[in-house]
């Protein structure tokens, strides 16, 4: 039968993909509490409707960030898309620019910015950056980030540090690769994804890697990242923002914000907008959800810049919640995976077909004509 629902796609991801890899997108941190909060809490939203509205057919058109957009979705950066499905992020950017949807490229995708605008010309892309310690190593990429038709930079700032997975310590999935024969054995037992995306691939153009690395330090993902400058900065700072601002020519959104105190800075240092995140619950159990922190922070609009939100959207009633508690779009992570595991582009364009028709079909129920006309049940 043909999958119905974002569970339906995760179930088939779920058969063919391997464990460590599966696990890796699916699941959270610690004692995974935050992946349990975070659906308990959009379950939890209610949206009141209202009645005898006549023929309401529901119009998802947003402006963001002072663009015209056909929908209120984006899709998030996810890291390694490239290892789900060969050429994975191109596939993703297809599928979005089909209902005119961003999308957004990751630092530590498989294949870097160039080669997903060419496989992609008509998408368009937003860039998530993790600034390396190495500033000048950063800036370069983000020049080669421009001259890829590419003005929205997406600043992650709640990953200041790697986050505890013991699943994924225990399954041995990690970046290096270290094959042990529990591993090695669940990869031949997934024989497709092995040939389609590890052994092909790889006689064409060698072992998948991170994209967006030097070419000198692109040794696929087999081999540890050694060079230092490479790494990570954990401690970046406001000045290290506006540093950026003052550099980047287009716009600026911040990704993690879950404080109301952050997101007013935010508005003051510059920023264009800002995503109410949880990271999906992948990064620390102990935060609050974006469904608790989103109306605290919208509660003030002229005080903070304009507001996406993401975590845990599994259904089209999920991003009307999150619109109707003051974002302007919500961001999609692990279901436009799931799509595109079960089905490759096609599989991602239907899982955001299904989502958009959802959004339609509640807006119906709730005789909202636009977006705007969403609320609360408790406003």
């Amino acid at each position: 039968m043909a999958p119905l629902n974002t569970d339906d796609f995760r179930a088939t991801a779920r058969r063919r993909l391997p464990r460590g890899l599966f696990d890796y997108i699916d699941r959270g941190t610690e004692d995974e509490v935050s992946l349990a909060r975070i659906r308990a809490s959009l379950d939890g939203v209610r949206l009141r409707p209202r009645i005898l509205n006549g023929d309401c057919p529901a119009s998802l058109e947003t402006t963001l960030l002072g663009r015209r957009h056909p929908t209120p979705l984006v899709i998030a950066p996810t890291a390694l898309a490239g290892m789900v499905a060969d050429k994975g992020e191109t596939k993703l950017a297809r599928a979005a620019s089909r209902f005119g949807i961003p999308f957004t490229v990751s630092t530590q995708s498989v294949e870097p910015v160039e080669d997903i605008r060419r496989g992609a010309p008509d998408a368009e892309l937003w860039f998530q950056l993790y600034v390396w310690k190495d500033r000048a190593r950063t800036a370069e990429l983000l020049r080669r980030v421009a001259a890829c038709d590419c003005d929205t930079l997406v600043l992650t700032v709640d990953t200041q540090m790697p986050p505890k997975r013991e699943y994924n310590q225990r399954n041995g999935f990690g970046v290096p690769f270290r094959p042990t024969p529990g591993n090695v054995a669940d990869m031949l037992c997934h024989p497709r994804w092995l040939w389609e995306v590890i052994l092909r691939p790889g006689l064409r153009r060698g072992m998948p890697s991170y994209g967006h690395y030097p070419p000198e330090f692109r040794a696929g993902l087999l081999s540890p990242v050694t060079a230092e400058e490479l790494r990570l900065d954990p401690a970046l700072t406001w000045q290290d923002f506006r540093a950026l601002r003052d550099g980047w020519q287009g716009r600026i959104i911040l990704k993690g914000v879950l404080g109301t105190e952050d997101a007013m800075r935010a508005k003051a240092e510059g920023a264009d907008a800002i995503v109410v995140s949880t990271h999906g619950g992948r990064n620390f159990d102990a935060l609050p959800t974006t469904a608790e922190a989103l109306p605290r922070i919208a509660a003030n609009p002229a005080a903070v810049p304009e507001l996406l939100a993401d975590s845990g959207v599994r259904r089209g009633s999920d991003v009307l919640k999150y619109l109707a508690l003051g974002a302007s779009a919500v961001q999609l992570g692990r279901a436009p995976l799931w799509g595109l595991a079960a089905g490759g582009e096609t599989g991602a364009a239907t899982l955001l077909e299904i989502i958009l028709a959802e959004m339609r079909t509640g807006m119906g129920f709730l005789g909202a004509r636009t977006l705007a006309d969403l609320c609360p049940f408790d406003n």
